[in-house]
């Protein structure tokens, strides 16, 4: 018998009461309270513990992401109760334990998140909220420990990455974002962090990402994280396994500059660092996980704020690869940083590139909070992140890049333009803007505009999501299998 305070069963359609269970978990069956069917809940006490019983469905239906929904549905029931140590039991035949387990251990530990980093002792007493979970277990997952271990490694990474989200902008400035980044890289062994300011993205000719961080006093960060793959051991890693780029926007607050943004909700542009905090909780949990993977990481760290040395639109900007920019619109700065970034990224080696960024608005439209927008120029990569996608939860569609669409965003006095002004594919527009900053190497764009907060899944509700953390955890890990 567990020490846990409160115990979890797993209901399939079709089963009976698990076998052992007390006489009070039977009549809750046999009367219909309990069902089997998904997310229903039911509660008794017997042996001196509460028994919640979560319904899973059909066995056949029983995904990881169902498993993530029920996970969060238990552990909601079990604050109301104040459960300091949860149990969950998985019944006979659970398919594909190891993922199942896994998706239990992220759904309760992400539905669990809070932030209350700036409530006062005051404050705090006035939401008083149950006490927290100070355990959990994961019973009938025999042989599932790597797992469940690995699971809440990284879900514990999506939350710092919803910490980071989270904090506002006069705190998580680009400089306090890099000194982050680079205590990471004291902290993990194989990791190394380097930051460059205002006079080492001049120096790297990175015009584009150097006229967005010119209208803010703060100073931009250039963030390069590198993973050795071995986690400071001495495996070898194959020649055929490529390095892996990973890109991050990290515009730690998003005014639009001269082009302004209204007012309305505009303090949700603290949230326009999402893809950059997810980069930089990907690489830190695929270091951590000692994955025999090269990786470097590329996040670009900056304001973008309206002020009398503000890019002005009409301006044009040289990028590091040489080509020329209209900025015709200064809110479409995203992808001014992350063009290059992700040109930096492939000096700096990458043989795969992934870039995350809330780069438009148009994504909403599109696809809303249930998929990323994926564009890329390789079929092989594409596919392997539309499958992590499918196993992380955090899915994707992809969206085409037809060579049409290359001449909407040709320039009149420069090679491209940031915002063209017929209001046409307005996220295709952006992948095929980034296009011409990865060269000839494989790259996928992923626009998380929809799902890097206000999620309002189960297991993430409002507020920050953490959204990419897994998928990129999945991705580099499809390349160690």
């Amino acid at each position: 018998m567990t020490d846990a305070d409160t115990l979890v069963i797993g209901l399939f359609e079709g089963d009976g009461a698990p076998k052992d269970s007390p006489a009070q978990v039977i009549e809750l069956l046999d009367s219909g309270e309990a069902r089997a069917s998904f997310k229903a809940l039911a509660l008794t006490h017997a042996d001196g513990k509460r028994w919640l019983l979560v319904g899973l469905g059909a066995r056949e239906q029983l995904t990881a992401e169902r498993a993530r929904v029920a996970a969060a549905v238990a552990r909601a029931r079990a604050q109301e109760l104040s459960t300091r140590a949860l149990c969950w039991q998985l019944p006979d035949g659970t398919p594909d334990v190891g993922a199942i387990a896994g998706a239990l251990v992220e759904g309760t530990v992400l539905s669990g998140y809070r932030f209350e980093l700036y409530k006062s002792a005051a404050g705090a007493r006035e939401d008083s909220r149950t006490p927290e979970l100070e355990s959990l277990i994961v019973a009938g997952a025999g042989g599932a420990e790597d797992a469940v271990a690995e699971a809440a490694l990284v879900a514990a990474a999506v939350n710092r990455a919803r910490d980071l989200q989270n904090r506002p902008g006069n705190d998580l400035t680009p400089t306090a974002l890099g000194s982050y980044a680079r205590a990471l890289g004291e902290q993990i062994e194989g990791l190394s962090v380097r930051v460059d300011g205002r006079d080492g993205i001049v120096s790297r000719s990175m015009g584009s990402f150097a006229a967005v961080a010119q209208g803010s006093e703060q100073e931009p960060a250039l963030i390069t994280m590198r993973y050795d793959g071995t986690g400071g051991g001495s495996d070898e890693i194959p020649p055929t396994r490529p390095t892996l780029g990973l890109v991050g926007k990290a515009v730690t607050f998003d005014s639009g500059g001269i082009s302004l943004k209204p007012g309305a909700k505009m303090a949700e542009m603290k949230f326009d660092m999402s893809g950059g905090a997810a980069v930089i909780e990907a690489t830190a949990a695929i270091a951590r996980l000692r994955l025999p993977i090269k990786l470097v990481a590329v996040v670009g760290a900056t304001e973008n704020l309206p002020s009398g040395g503000a890019i002005k639109p009409g301006d044009i900007v040289t990028a590091a690869n040489g080509r020329t920019i209209e900025v015709n619109n200064t809110d479409a700065e995203g992808r001014l940083v992350l063009a290059d970034c992700l040109w930096h990224a492939r000096e700096e080696g990458a043989e795969r590139i992934v870039d995350l960024a809330t780069l438009t608005g148009a994504v909403i439209v599109a696809l809303g909070s249930t998929y990323a927008g994926l564009m890329s120029n390789d079929d092989e990569l594409s596919g392997r992140i539309a499958a992590a996608g499918e196993r992380s939860g955090e899915i994707v569609w992809r969206l085409p890049l037809h060579e049409e669409y290359d001449e909407l965003i040709k320039g009149k006095y420069g090679d491209l333009d940031n915002a063209p002004e017929a209001r046409k594919a307005g996220t295709i527009v952006g992948g095929a803007f980034l296009k011409n900053f990865v060269g000839d190497t494989a790259w996928a764009h992923l626009d998380i505009a929809g799902s890097a907060w206000e999620l309002d899944r189960e297991y993430v509700g409002k507020g920050a999501s953490g959204y990419g953390v897994r998928l990129l955890v999945e991705l580099a890990k499809s390349y160690c299998a």
